[in-house]
């Protein structure tokens, strides 16, 4: 199988050495993210096209077609059926035979593209395509302007392609073409979309976390990162930077006046990510702010806030209402990451200032020990993104079940998404899948009277959960590690 690849058309307008350079990076990153799935996967190009040739026989059109479709910088991807050019009969007869069946009671237009010498012009070829085809399709119509189906021939010297299905492809830049950010992730609805538009605008992230809410609390967030940069922005490696918060917020509760708290909160946080971030060759902060939806989140508050970091702060959601962010995140997966992510916020006001004075918060802020922040940030753990679920620990240990009795039920807790790529097929147990979003929900509707094995394709997951449902009373959890 053969891929024609083309840009995003903000690529597409650069410059030369801009278009160039931005093509090198969409080559690089296609070409090692495909080379996971199958090292003899071909990627070449040119200024305006990426080329991938697929191994035929080896089950990969899918895969690689849904890896490119997560790949920014991306216009569009075109499945392509190559053939030697004998004649414009020859091109027309194996044309019909491809597209004839996908225009009945449908608009089509022909499209042709030529490169090299040849004794017709692309007109010619467009015209007995399209004639052959009104002929070969029932109630099909010809429609230049906006055509339901494209029918696509390039002739290239003595061969000529034409593509049998197009992919819109996610647009942007390519990653890594653009600077370094810091993302600030609590893992909910807003960081984590706010995270996604910054890798597809071609920005290569790092992710910082501030920690309120101990470990359960950092394990959700740990989650929803590396599903990001897995999805997203794994051609580029990326940290997960962990910062204790709690000693910070502690001080603020006890120095800080309780109008002021949110506020103070975010501009701590800011500033523990700027040091960060200036440690980390990023030049900007990334945040999951929109417009009003909380209180220190008004216009006025957000000035102040940014008053505490010399970076400048990005804000992707700032104009989006909270349905619109929820859409985003359920299309790109994040969504039920979010909705059973715990909320853990450690300054909530009664009666927080919307229209906070920086004076006054600076004056707040001069009461505090710097010390405490200092040593938040001195405390902090660094932690490679590809690593981030390999170093998950927990406070109590589970029992592994290498070889399931016959009788035990097993429960696949990965991300949908994770368990269509990868079944998990036994022949002797009965399986029951229930994502880990959904665990608490459901476990209590399960007969007690039986033993239940949770699997994930790296057993941290799975762990983390039963220790989870052990400690709640739910003795008959176990967890199956095939991989022992």
């Amino acid at each position: 199988m053969k891929l024609l690849i083309r840009p995003a058309p903000e690529v597409a307008i650069k410059s030369k050495p801009v278009r160039r350079r931005q093509m090198r990076h969409l080559r690089q990153n296609i070409r090692k993210l495909l080379a996971r799935l199958d090292h003899d996967i071909v990627v070449e190009g040119s200024w305006d096209r990426v080329d991938v040739e697929v191994p035929d026989g080896r089950g990969l059109a899918g895969p690689v077609v849904e890896a490119l479709l997560r790949i920014s910088g991306i216009s569009t991807i075109q499945e392509i059926a190559a053939f030697p050019f004998v004649s414009l009969d020859d091109t027309v007869q194996k044309t019909v035979a491809a597209f004839a069946d996908r225009l009945d009671r449908k608009s089509f237009a022909v499209r042709v593209r030529r490169h090299g010498e040849h004794d017709f012009r692309s007109i010619d070829l467009e015209r007995l395509t399209g004639s052959a085809l009104m002929q070969a399709a029932s109630d099909a119509r010809v429609d230049l302007r906006s055509p339901e189906v494209e029918v696509r021939i390039e002739v290239r010297g003595d061969q000529f392609h034409i593509a049998r299905r197009r992919h819109r492809g996610l647009g942007g830049y390519p990653l890594g073409s653009v600077e370094n950010v810091m993302s600030l992730m609590s893992g909910g609805y807003d960081s984590s979309v706010a995270a996604y538009l910054m890798l597809r605008r071609g920005l290569r992230s790092h992710f910082v976390f501030f920690n309120l809410g101990g470990v359960a609390h950092e394990v959700g967030v740990r989650q929803v990162v590396h599903y990001l940069w897995e999805r997203y922005g794994a051609s580029h490696s990326a940290k997960f930077i962990s910062v204790p918060f709690d000693g910070v917020v502690e001080e603020i509760m006890g120095s800080v006046g309780h109008r002021h708290w949110g506020v103070v909160l975010k501009r701590q946080m800011l500033k523990a990510a700027s040091e960060i971030a200036r440690n980390n060759n990023a030049v900007a902060l990334v945040t999951g702010d929109a417009a009003g939806q909380v209180s220190s989140q008004t216009l006025t508050n957000l000035n102040v806030v940014d008053r505490a970091s010399d970076e400048v702060v990005l804000r992707p959601l700032i104009a989006m209402d909270k349905e619109t962010i929820i859409g985003i995140a359920r299309d790109i997966g994040t969504e039920p990451y979010a909705r059973n992510m715990p909320e853990y916020c450690g300054v909530i006001s009664q009666k927080p200032s919307t229209r906070a004075q920086l004076s006054r918060v600076e004056a707040d802020e001069a009461a505090m020990d710097p010390l405490i922040l200092a040593r938040a940030i001195e405390a902090r753990e660094d932690t490679p993104v590809s690593e981030l679920l390999n170093t998950i620990t927990t406070p109590e240990e589970v029992d592994l079940v290498k070889t399931p009795a016959v009788s035990d039920i097993i429960i696949d807790v990965r991300h949908p998404a994770e368990g269509e790529q990868s079944p998990l097929q036994l022949t002797g147990n009965e399986i029951l899948k229930i994502p880990f979003y959904e665990l608490n929900r459901h476990i209590g509707e399960l007969p007690s009277n039986r033993r239940y094995l949770l699997y994930c394709d790296r057993g941290t997951m799975s762990r983390m959960h039963a220790v989870h449902l052990k400690a709640e009373g739910h003795e008959n959890i176990r967890v199956y590690a095939p991989a022992l």
